[in-house]
């Protein structure tokens, strides 16, 4: 399998700070680059983590609130004064016509691309972007406005070769790629050569869920489950779960609750809220539930 890894820009929420951006991640995978959530100075964070702004191959929104959308002027306009001439595709809900239509006239002749907006259904599981590699997948979450989940996973790859059991047998080349895909071999006197001793399994398919901002939704296990690596907002600690209820956020004990329960590797919690300086203790709550937890910071790069 090729490269596949999370790298976080911002992991704030709505109120600036200088201690963190607001949302957005980069997903390397497939040699194409994703990104998650597009808030306020991305393109910026991008730059300091010397990441290939311009290998983008599409943008992926949660839910239209303020510090996961104001970084897409910029961007846009960056993108478009280093040429770029490919479309950019960005999925979100449909009312981001509301930003993205008036800035396009904005710019209007000098817009190098085309934007393409790809609705999302806030209601279903969605399969929004797939090839022969990978696919993508929405899901609904839980807040006080549309919001939606992704699934980044890898499609199960072919099984390997044993050269020395192809040699041997003198299997023909144009009986490879069924081969990789589990077909015994048939020689030409009809003795049949099982597939498990020309091959080995393949490199196991991973998955990355990301949960941007939800109240606590048990409901979302069942689309996450098992999952290699989760993010999962952590806004508040539980002295503030009266708060969380009410911004329809999580916090850390809840999201290391989900993981256990959906059974998944690795969680990374964010989406901190401004009140915190120190996130020691927010991190103490979810490894009391769930110990492989780890904090999301900016720059930090996780590989699946």
């Amino acid at each position: 399998m090729t490269k596949f890894q999370v790298t976080i820009l911002g992991c704030g929420s709505a109120m600036p700070t200088t201690l963190h951006n607001p949302p957005s991640q980069l997903i390397e995978m497939n040699d194409k680059l994703f990104m998650i959530d597009c808030g306020e100075g991305t393109q910026l964070q991008m730059r300091k983590f010397k990441t290939r702004i311009g290998k983008l191959h599409s943008v992926f929104i949660s839910h239209l609130h303020g510090d996961h959308i104001f970084g897409l002027p910029g961007l846009i306009s960056t993108l478009s004064l280093l040429g770029r001439k490919n479309d950019l595709n960005i999925y979100a809900h449909k009312e981001i016509d509301f930003l993205i239509t008036p800035l396009i006239a904005y710019m209007g002749k000098h817009l190098t691309f085309k934007v393409n907006i790809i609705p999302l259904d806030p209601d279903k599981v969605d399969i929004i972007f797939e090839n022969r590699a990978i696919k993508v997948t929405s899901f609904p979450l839980k807040h006080r406005i549309d919001t939606n989940g992704f699934i980044f996973e890898e499609k199960e790859s072919l099984r390997h070769i044993i050269r020395e059991m192809i040699d041997f047998h003198q299997i023909p080349y144009n009986q490879i790629y069924d081969i990789k895909n589990g077909a015994d071999f048939v020689k030409s006197n009809g003795e049949v050569i099982k597939n498990n001793i020309l091959t080995y399994q393949g490199s196991p398919a991973k998955r990355y869920a990301y949960c941007s901002d939800t109240a606590y939704a048990p409901e979302i296990i069942p689309y996450i489950f098992k999952a290699d690596l989760l993010y999962h907002e952590a806004t508040f600690a539980e002295s503030e779960l009266l708060r969380a209820r009410e911004t329809y956020h999580s916090t850390a004990r809840q999201a290391a609750e989900i993981a256990k329960e959906a059974e998944v590797k690795k969680l990374v919690i964010g989406h901190y809220s401004s009140r915190y300086n120190e996130l020691g203790f927010l991190l103490k709550e979810a490894v009391a539930i769930f110990p492989d937890t780890e904090l999301a910071t900016e720059g930090k790069i996780f590989e699946l």
